[in-house]
């Protein structure tokens, strides 16, 4: 299953494995808003209405325990509280989940029958998920599917979260979370945390700090009064970008580390040139499946650019703290001595193997293959997995007669996030900014390919060009975050956030349609 992700144009070297499989007979299922590029490859795409998709998995599995396919031994065996799973998908009938997310009956049961009756089955995901004001627990409820078939843990299949980013898994390796230290440790254990206080030689603060919508939150607060931006462009990223500038104006300090001079980087008051991490740079990076590999320097970095470890190791230096030489190797090796799911992991042994997947318990361990595998022994060493009950709870910004229609957003395959990064090269695929609407809506506001219109969501209007497109159904439109300088589409979007993960709700806009008035001519 590939939910809430159009792989062929945001992940296209990950679209490559999985169209090798179905070319070897596998089967995909594609559960989207739109029918995308990747949806075409589908045997069967299931296009639910925005924000739907917890009625939509509910609904699944409450048609494979009816149908007897629920997977019981392993349920019995390696997981927890599935009667209050089971008790809370009850009313989640095929018709309700028709009625909620715009999928035919037949379609879901289909779906839920060949999903469970699979030998082997994965589920993908990506933003189309996780941009949304209720992120953890659309995560959730595709964690439950899984546990409910015994699709988790073995060769074949499992949750894949397809990752937007180069290194976004190494980062949360790294600590890069509120709430956790390397290792995915948690800050707030004070066994754990006492660790790194010896180690490091100064007290961790023993509570979890802030996500990013959070330090937003904090900013208007006047609590967060600096901040320290590295490799990140969040005046044109951020959702609800009025409220994200003039926060960050308002800022008594702003520093910007980064390879570009970004919008975010304009308005600092202190710039520091960052070296390509992937070409100028030591160090290692995590991919998907968990592997760590090595990363070498081909060349120099220009000008007066320095590797991010270089200038973090410098301020440091200059605020009364000498860590030594900025290597790369020793700093990786502390990390080892603090966390113990990377403890096995040497340069020598990532040189020599090509990398290796953690967890790595010590140096003659292999990395462990399939991250859940343990749900497969007999008893089940440690916790056992949870099944996590949720209910379906629709977008924060509703539709109403005055906003009528549904803005989604998303990439292309030729541009990335922002454009920062891919904006500087042409493309002889890319096109400028535009709203996509369906022919059906293109004839309801009778307007023509590339008429530019008026765009206007309960926080701003922007002015863009229509663009026909067939891929989408009546109430659906579709824009990028890739033309911020053009056409700065996060005007428009809603910074509702989920409460666990702060990730605001991109995927889901309410908007109207204005006619420009045609210019009188001279």
């Amino acid at each position: 299953m590939l939910w809430g992700s159009n792989a062929r144009e945001t992940h296209p070297i990950f679209f490559h494995h999985l169209l090798r499989g179905v070319r070897n007979g596998a089967r995909l299922y594609a559960v989207a808003p739109r029918r995308t590029s990747s949806a075409e490859w589908a045997d069967v795409w299931l296009g639910l209405d925005v924000g739907s998709d917890i009625a939509l998995a509910n609904a699944i599995a409450r048609e494979i325990i009816h149908a007897g396919l629920a997977n019981r031994e392993f349920i019995q065996r390696a997981t927890s509280d599935f009667d209050a799973y089971r008790e809370k998908v009850e009313s989640y009938t095929l018709e309700y989940a028709e009625q909620e997310t715009g999928v035919p009956a037949e379609a879901i049961r289909e779906l839920a029958h060949a999903f469970a009756s699979a030998d082997r089955a994965m589920i993908c995901w990506t933003l189309g998920i996780t941009e949304h004001h209720n992120a953890v627990d659309n995560v959730l409820a595709l964690i439950n599917l899984a546990l409910l078939t015994g699709h988790v843990g073995r060769y074949g299949s499992g949750l894949n979260p397809l990752r937007g980013q180069n290194n976004v898994q190494g980062g949360g390796d790294m600590g890069a979370l509120p709430d956790r230290l390397p290792g995915f440790q948690y800050i707030e254990n004070d066994a754990l945390r006492a660790k790194f206080d010896e180690a490091w030689g100064v007290p961790v603060p023993a509570k979890r700090g802030w996500h990013l919508s959070g330090m937003f939150d904090a900013m208007e607060r006047g609590e967060l009064t600096a901040v320290y931006v590295i490799g990140e462009n969040p005046v044109q990223s951020e959702a609800d970008q009025q409220r994200a500038k003039r926060l960050l104006l308002g800022l008594d300090f702003l520093v910007v580390q980064d390879l570009f001079l970004t919008a975010t980087g304009e308005i600092a008051d202190v710039v520091l040139p960052a070296a390509a991490a992937w070409a100028e740079a030591e160090g290692t990076v995590t991919n998907s499946e968990r592997r760590v590999q090595r990363v070498r320097k081909a060349m120099d970095p220009p000008g007066e650019a320095r590797e991010d470890l270089w200038i973090i190791y410098e301020l440091a230096r200059r605020m009364g703290s000498d860590w030594g030489e900025a290597s790369a190797e020793r700093t990786w090796d502390e990390l080892r001595s603090l966390s113990p799911v990377h403890r096995g992991m040497t340069y020598p042994r990532l040189e020599a193997l090509g990398g290796i997947q953690w967890p790595c318990w010590d140096e003659t361990h292999p990395g462990e293959l399939f991250l859940h595998s343990r749900l497969w022994e007999d008893p089940v060493p440690g916790l056992r997995a949870p099944f996590v009950p949720v209910d379906h709870d629709p977008p924060v910004d509703r539709l109403t007669e005055d906003y009528p229609i549904r803005l989604t957003t998303g990439r292309r395959l030729d541009s990335f996030n922002t454009g920062v990064q891919s904006s500087g090269y042409t493309s002889p695929m890319r096109r400028g900014e535009s709203l996509d609407i369906s022919p059906e809506d293109a004839e309801l506001h009778a307007l023509a390919d590339g008429e530019r219109v008026r765009v206007v969501s309960r926080r701003g209007a922007i002015e863009v060009p229509v663009r026909i497109d067939p891929s989408l159904r009546p109430g659906l439109t579709f824009m990028t975050l890739h033309f911020q300088d053009d056409v700065a589409t996060n005007i428009l979007t809603i910074d509702a956030t989920d409460p666990k993960s702060g990730t605001a709700e991109f995927k889901a806009t309410a908007i109207r349609i204005e006619k420009l008035a045609s210019a009188v001519p001279a």
